[in-house]
């Protein structure tokens, strides 16, 4: 048992591990389930082309969660960004127009994220009322701005911007993937390396307890949802970007599968603890799940139990190796054995005669 909590001890130290050892067996049973598909690259080129914008809403909706907050607008805020890109390309006559567009659509994202921070921190609103309130604010002021149109942008393709952030690297790795490979080495050193990491930790964890420290709580959460709100808005660049046409109402099923993202990555839902290497991995778990169970001729109606499954898997696994799980387990088991046994040895019979028969 020493040996074991010893082990446990040790991989708990390394971050995200649980989840990114679920990933490898996920992709290592649909190489046998589907080895004509998950063996050459072409698949996991298409998941670095698809799940990079949904990934980045996971990291910023990691910050938010961690501070004890919710944000639901994020998907307004991909569409939205998504719309004032387009529209400048469209729209300006200039080699810089799709660069203003770029810069309006990140600066969009922060103004919709400080809205959300007043009207939390400032107002009092709860956040989840906020920003489901603001969701559907944004979404019908994109539809309402678009006429309900979608906007064609095919013409970007072959510019620089589209080079740097939705091109090719060497003609193999999509640079999204990468771009959202750093955003979140970054975004792990803001959480766990800087003192905006900290506070926001501290304040998920005890908020009164925060202000004691001499953390200004409310500052802290309006820099955090304008944070949000920029990544969001850049998911939705890439995005659109990557499609060479904007929607109206893109990034709308990236709600429960960000979500799901963020939880199954470790990320504690009451707040306090942030986990960007679990958030990551788990990113790719949701954007690989689909394509690998219909890969492996498994009918698409399992595909949403499939992801309950691998979900409920991961969370458990992740409460498991937490400090002093294993003996909290081994012990409700035991109290679980001892009460089946009494109840069949009978209302009337003592502990030790159930273990005597």
């Amino acid at each position: 048992m020493r040996q074991l909590r010893s082990v446990l001890a040790f991989l708990r130290s390394i971050e995200g591990l649980p989840i990114a050892g679920v990933l490898a067996v996920m992709y290592l049973v649909f190489l046998l389930t589907a080895p004509t598909v998950f063996s050459r690259y072409p698949i996991y080129k298409s998941f670095f082309e698809t799940v990079p914008a949904m990934l980045i809403c996971a990291l910023g909706l990691t910050f938010v969660v961690t501070a004890g907050e919710m944000d639901l607008s994020f998907p307004a805020v991909v569409a939205f960004a998504g719309f004032v890109f387009a529209w400048c390309f469209k729209n300006i006559d200039s080699p810089w127009a799709p660069w203003l567009g770029f810069v309006l659509a990140l600066g969009a994202g922060g103004l919709i994220g400080y809205i959300n921070g007043i009207l939390v921190a400032r107002i009092g609103v709860p956040s989840i009322m906020a920003t489901l309130a603001g969701q559907f604010f944004w979404y019908g002021m994109t539809i309402l701005l678009a006429g309900g149109l979608q906007m064609d942008i095919r013409a970007i393709r072959g510019t620089p911007i589209h080079n740097i952030f939705a091109g090719e690297l060497f003609d193999t790795i999509p640079t999204q993937a990468i771009w959202a490979a750093l955003l979140a080495i970054f975004l792990w050193f803001i959480l766990n390396r800087h003192r905006f990491g900290e506070a926001i930790t501290f304040i998920g964890d005890n908020a009164n307890v925060a202000r004691v420290m001499g953390i200004n709580v409310e500052r802290t959460r309006v820099r955090l949802f304008v944070m949000n709100g920029m990544i969001a808005a850049f998911a939705g660049l890439l995005l659109t970007m990557n499609m060479n046409v904007f929607f109206p109402t893109q990034g709308q099923g990236y709600l429960l599968q960000t979500m799901a993202a963020v939880f199954i990555g470790g990320t504690s839902i009451a707040g306090g603890h942030g986990v960007i290497v679990g958030s990551f991995f788990g990113a790719y778990i949701i954007g690989s799940l689909e394509a690998g169970v219909v890969a492996s001729r498994i009918s698409g109606y399992w595909v949403q139990l499939v992801q309950g499954m691998v979900m409920a898997a991961v969370v458990v696994l992740n409460i498991v190796i937490e400090e002093r799980s294993i003996a909290k387990l081994s012990s409700r088991i035991r109290h679980w054995t001892v009460s089946s046994r009494n109840s069949h040895a009978g209302p009337g019979a003592e502990p030790g005669e159930v273990f005597s028969k």
